[in-house]
């Protein structure tokens, strides 16, 4: 009853801790008992999986959305949280259509992400390319970091002193 799987380096075999409860809760529509393996898993609701990075100009937030189209997604600013949610529609099952493998994940999702105080709510932009959301979050000029050359304020005490 147990499913086992190999891990991710191969040293050895780990044990699926979700397994029981999928064998005992999952109920699947389309499943075939004459079906040669049982292949067919029940679908759970799609959630992308996200990238965050802090870069010097600002926050860059990418997400992979394959099969999610740019008016099924939001992306909005609400009290010092920036949210983007959306959905990815299945397809549609027509009579007389035999799944014989259904795993694609569908339906609606949603995700915040607390904006750190140096962030700039007001400079939010988003752009979807490739199934590939990049959400880009400026930082406030205050806390952008800024180069001070050496010898700037001696020069500018000689400049004034002349004057």
């Amino acid at each position: 009853m147990a499913n086992i799987m190999r891990g991710n380096g191969g040293s050895g075999l780990q044990r699926d801790p979700f397994a029981l409860a999928r064998d005992l809760l999952g109920w699947d529509p389309f499943f075939r008992t004459d079906w040669p393996a049982r292949t067919l898993t029940q679908p759970t609701n799609f959630a992308p999986t996200f990238n965050v990075v802090e870069r010097e100009d600002g926050y860059h937030i990418s997400a992979d959305v394959p099969g999610v189209r740019e008016e099924d997604i939001d992306v909005t600013v609400q009290d010092n949280y920036l949210v983007i949610s959306g959905s990815r529609n299945a397809e549609e099952r027509k009579e007389g259509d035999n799944f014989y493998v259904y795993e694609r994940r569908y339906g609606n999702f949603s995700r915040a992400f607390a904006l750190p105080d140096n962030a700039n709510p007001e400079s939010v932009e988003a752009q979807m390319k490739d199934g590939v959301l990049d959400v880009k979050v400026g930082k406030r000029e205050s806390a952008r970091p800024r180069k001070i050359p050496l010898g700037q304020r001696l020069k500018e005490k000689l400049g004034a002193e002349k004057k």
